[in-house]
């Protein structure tokens, strides 16, 4: 029960940020007449907060309660959003959005923690992957009916919008706050916490996360997987359609939607396929439809007759990569954090992500603003080829990490003991290993 709590928390309040997302950059631009640059600044403070955000939050996650953690920064992010009903100014706007997007980014790792904790290992990658499915649908549905009530023609035309966002973050903490109602404070076995772990600097912390060699690689995939998909998504993609393949506005809404529908169809068919597969292999295989996806908008260039139909079909590939990407990247990321600092690992991946996501759409304004679209493509690729490198490296790492840890340990006097010890399993979680003398 608290499991689906937390997933309908996640739902409603990513259905707050879909109420905002599509329309803050042309209300800030065009409705209140601040421009182009302060409708950028405000995406990019967006894009700070959540920087600091993150391992900030995590860090908190492993020193305290999590479900306070996620409940104060729900209750943030509605404040920041649902104050900027009263931004009259451009300076006050850029200073909601950052504290919007501190608060909406700084409930993320708590609530993975809260995963972690409330399902046992063999129901984690569940759901993490219901938990995607439900704030996909809570997104469209927010953009959706938000479509129907905001007016960009007016300075008011956005109010409906940021006050129902404020709600459903709001309502978010609640539910949040119920299900932590009488929640054990002990964690599982494989996530227990240790004292001097979690007192380390954050310095420290930092030295001994990266210090492992398969979380090196791990950072790797989920840097090339964000910059290969994720941070072209809402600008990059959208661009390449209207500036090269000359495709109708509306297709690109279309295929926003299928990618959604696709999640919603397939994620519990393929969490069910592949809940017995080995993480790292499962990660060479979305590295590979994000290679396979920008193949089909490369050749949707080449043949504008069908460059619609092509660029929502790419959209619908990215998607089944997508099934499988989130389920598997925070249980597998939590099951290599050191002992004691799950929450600080999992808030420095986010931070490491939104950094890379936030440059991605720079990087293709640049090339695609010079007439580089064979450069935009090319590079695209080569980053969805560097994750399948990443993710096969990662792959012989946690093959190495086992090996070590069944490996018999000697005593004092050189010969072997019979003792046990905790190793990443096929599906990314910490299972116990007995070691035999």
């Amino acid at each position: 029960m608290r499991t689906k709590l937390l997933i309908l928390a996640s739902s409603i309040g990513m259905l707050g940020w879909g109420t905002v997302l599509p329309y803050q950059y042309a209300y800030a631009a065009n409705t209140r007449g601040w421009g182009a640059l302060a409708a950028a600044l405000a995406s990019t403070l967006f894009s700070v907060g959540a920087l600091v955000a993150a391992p900030f939050a995590g860090r908190l996650s492993d020193r305290f309660n999590p479900v306070a953690v996620a409940v104060v920064a729900k209750l943030l992010a509605a404040v920041g959003v649902g104050g900027l009903v009263w931004a009259q100014s451009a300076p006050a706007f850029l200073v909601g959005m950052f504290v919007f997007g501190f608060g909406l980014t700084a409930a993320g790792p708590a609530a993975s923690v809260l995963v972690l904790r409330w399902a046992g290992s063999d129901d984690r990658r569940k759901v993490f992957a219901y938990k995607f499915t439900a704030e996909a649908i809570g997104m469209a549905v927010g953009a959706f009916v938000a479509g129907q009530f905001v007016d960009l023609s007016r300075t008011d035309g956005m109010t409906f919008a940021f006050i129902a966002a404020g709600a459903g973050f709001a309502i978010s903490a609640v539910l949040i706050h119920v299900a932590g109602i009488g929640a054990p404070s002990e964690v599982a076995p494989d996530l227990a916490a240790g004292e001097a772990e979690t007192r380390l600097s954050t310095m420290d912390a930092l030295r001994r996360i990266f210090a492992v060699p398969a979380l090196r690689w791990t950072a790797v995939v989920a840097v090339a997987l964000a910059l290969g998909f994720y941070a072209q998504f809402e600008s990059g993609l959208p661009a390449y359609a209207l500036t090269v393949l000359d495709v109708d506005e509306s297709a690109i809404g279309l295929a926003a939607a299928v990618n959604c529908v696709v999640i919603v169809v397939l994620q519990v068919v393929v969490v069910r396929l592949t809940a017995r597969r080995n993480a790292a292999s499962l990660l060479m295989v979305v590295g590979a439809i994000w290679t396979l996806s920008w193949i089909v908008l490369s050749v949707a260039q080449l043949t504008p007759e069908v460059a619609s139909a092509l660029f929502v079909t790419t959209f619908g590939i990215f998607a089944v990569g997508e099934t499988m990407y989130a389920p598997v990247l925070n249980p597998l990321t939590a099951s290599l954090a050191p002992r004691g600092l799950v929450g600080t690992t999992l808030g420095t991946f986010t931070a490491i992500q939104t950094t890379f996501s936030a440059v991605g759409p720079l990087v293709a304004g640049a090339l695609l603003g010079m007439g580089l679209a064979n450069g935009f493509l090319a590079l695209h690729l080569v980053i969805s080829l560097v994750a399948v490198y990443g993710a096969w490296r990662l792959r012989a790492a946690l093959r190495t990490r086992r090996a070590e840890e069944r490996r018999p340990a000697p005593d004092l006097a050189g010969s072997t003991t019979s003792t046990s010890t905790s190793t990443a399993d096929s599906t990314g979680t910490l299972t116990p290993v007995p070691v035999n003398a």
